[in-house]
């Protein structure tokens, strides 16, 4: 195989009108090389040998059992060798299914792009901890962080932990701020707002949630597991909050932290151009989507009620505030023993 130059030579000194032997002298090859070179006209190609494969013939096969058992090769390998006469290793079968897994993540990060939401639709919410410097010490900190699908308008506050109570208290927060209530409000699985959630039985919410919703007049939505950029807007918002807000930054005391936060929430974060939208978020919110947002006039103030599950020894008797108790105690109320032997005492809070 001669490089391209040599070939180009070749086919220089061929049409000055040097002959096959005097061109094979000068470069030092063959005559058969020159000729055969010259007879193509340039570079020849090398010929790949073909071989067959022991998966030829089988793409269709392979195709439809990729897409029904989702990818999973060790799945495949079972069924090709048991319907089949051919045996194969899994390495050689993960190689040939390799073009459709490629295409598939191309398929799920096509599907990763933003999702614009018209004003008022929608709100993001989520919860990240932090450490911040306050008093001289390294203090853990959680961050509450919502912000609007449409204006990008963001609030922020700051609790010692997370807890229930502060998402409830992150929310309303934002309402007073935001000035009106948005018609979705999405958030991702937390446990004290998601019971459960998958595809086969839906998502059920924490019964707080859904009486907070409705007082509110919000729908509730939860991303799905697993996958954070169903919420991307909140996401990059928490990294925005992180990197430019705390970093870097001391306080004296919880208080000083929490004006830090509030200053540069309305000084900084909502006046800023932003990268997306090409403007201040405060600008948009006022200009086309606070008058889009439910009224707060009128509503009443939420008192949630703690609800404990607690576990039911086979003898009838449970803990409730470390003390235990049986199900004839007065003051405890009736205790029933379900077949799972659990039990939910509503406590007032």
């Amino acid at each position: 195989m001669k490089s391209h130059d040599e070939v180009a030579t070749m086919m220089t000194l061929h049409n000055g009108g040097y002959g096959i032997k005097p061109i094979a002298d000068i470069l030092g090859c063959s005559a058969h090389t020159v000729r055969r070179y010259v007879k193509a006209g340039g570079p020849v190609p090398i010929a790949k040998v073909q071989r067959r494969r022991k998966l030829d013939g089988y793409d269709d096969w392979l195709a439809e059992r990729f897409r029904r058992h989702r990818g999973n090769v060790v799945v495949i390998h079972k069924e090709f060798c048991s319907e089949t006469a051919e045996v194969v290793s899994l390495r050689t079968l993960q190689r040939a299914l390799r073009p459709h897994r490629l295409a598939k993540q191309a398929e799920l990060q096509g599907t990763y792009g933003r999702f614009e939401t018209p004003p008022g639709r929608e709100v993001q919410i989520d919860f990240c901890r932090t450490r911040v410097e306050i008093g001289g010490r390294q203090v853990s900190a959680s961050l509450f962080v919502a912000v609007l699908g449409y204006s990008r308008l963001l609030h922020v506050r700051a609790y010692r932990d997370e807890r229930q109570s502060h998402w409830l208290d992150g929310l309303k927060s934002a309402f007073v701020v935001f000035r009106g209530v948005p018609a979705e409000v999405l958030m991702d699985n937390a446990r004290s707002l998601v019971i459960h959630h998958n595809t086969r039985r839906g998502v059920v919410f924490t019964d707080e949630l859904m009486a907070f919703s409705r007082q509110w007049g919000f729908t509730p939505r939860a991303c799905a597991p697993y996958r954070p950029c169903t919420k991307g807007k909140v996401e990059r918002a928490v990294a925005y909050v992180k990197n430019n807000a705390i970093a870097g930054r001391r306080f004296a005391s919880w208080d000083e932290f929490e004006v830090h936060l509030a200053r540069w929430e309305c000084e900084v974060a909502n006046r800023r151009k932003h990268g997306t939208i090409k403007e201040a978020p405060i600008e948009r919110f006022l200009r086309d989507e606070v008058h889009s947002l439910k009224p707060l006039h009128g509503r009443p103030s939420f008192k949630p009620a703690r609800q404990p599950t607690r576990n039911v020894g086979r003898s009838c008797a449970t803990k409730i505030a470390s003390n235990g108790r049986s199900a004839s105690d007065k003051g405890t109320g009736s205790v029933k023993n379900s077949p799972s032997r659990r039990a939910s005492c509503r406590i007032e809070a």
